[in-house]
């Protein structure tokens, strides 16, 4: 499995799971559970949650996916705006913990920007550090305005990661946020790589994916590993689509198949505002 180093060195997957909609139908949570555990078999042990999603049902889901496997897994997990305040994020923190029936999570994130001031958001991040309660601590969807914000904030810079909204059709933040991310070493997980499977329908990706025996989805991720420093976490549920994801790491995007990706999904000529889903 391909890695990528976070600012304390230690590494971790380039290829996750993500579980947005996850836990939120209990039609689908045996194939749910069963795939997230697949997923760690395999390789793919770094696990994005929230505490948004489905209000907390996907960590519930997480918790028991990850039963007796805790030590194989990178914990990943998000704290609202509004509970972001000094105070606000320890309660958070722990509810979250006890959904995920674990004692730790590994890298906890500031969901998005809200009213409370960073200040307030990392002292709290740095009380939990110390309390042993998480390991790391992050930031998503921050342009490049917030993180230099953030990183004048006293202790701001020890933020480990920005997670962003990174696809073929989203490249916006190539422009001076993902340039600015890598000269700071700061790595960045990019959501939704796959358009929220809407890639898999566009006609040029399909047709350039099939005359190089692969996949669009297989394509697609390929191109968002392709750069040093990035993680990808797609979402599935479905464990041939989990096995898809993972053919990814092992594929090569060379500069002519990057030519006729760019061709197709143009990059950014300008600044382009912050996406998010």
């Amino acid at each position: 499995m391909k890695t990528v180093t976070l600012p304390s060195g230690e590494k971790i997957p380039a290829l996750g799971q993500g579980t947005w909609f996850m836990g939120e139908d209990s039609g689908r949570r045996k194939e749910e559970i069963a795939t997230l555990r697949r997923g760690v078999d395999i390789g793919l042990g770094l696990i994005d949650t929230a505490e948004m999603y489905g209000d907390g049902r996907s960590e519930e889901l997480v918790g028991e996916a990850i039963v007796g496997r805790r030590n194989d897994v990178f914990l990943v997990s998000k704290v609202y705006p509004h509970n972001a305040s000094r105070e606000g994020v320890l309660a958070a923190c722990e509810r979250s913990l006890r959904r995920l029936k674990t004692d730790r999570i590994d890298l906890y994130l500031l969901h998005w920007r809200g009213g409370v001031p960073f200040s307030e958001t990392v002292s709290g991040f740095e009380t939990l550090q110390r309390a042993g309660k998480i390991r790391y601590w992050g930031v998503s969807n921050l342009d490049l305005g917030d993180m230099l914000e953030l990183a004048a904030v006293p202790g701001g810079g020890q933020v480990a990661t920005n997670q962003l909204l990174y696809n073929l059709t989203r490249r916006g933040i190539e422009f001076d946020l993902l340039p600015w991310c890598e000269k700071h070493r700061l790595p960045v997980m990019a959501y939704s790589p796959i358009e929220q499977a809407r890639l898999l329908r566009h006609a040029g990706l399909m047709h350039l994916a099939a005359e190089l025996g692969q996949t669009p989805s297989q394509l697609s991720l390929a191109w968002v590993l392709r750069r040093d420093g990035v993680v990808a976490i797609p979402k599935t549920s479905n464990s041939r689509h989990l096995e898809d994801n993972v053919r990814a790491v092992e594929t090569t995007v060379t500069p002519q198949i990057e030519a006729e990706l760019d061709k197709l999904f143009p990059p950014p000529k300008r600044p382009v505002p912050l996406e998010m889903l």
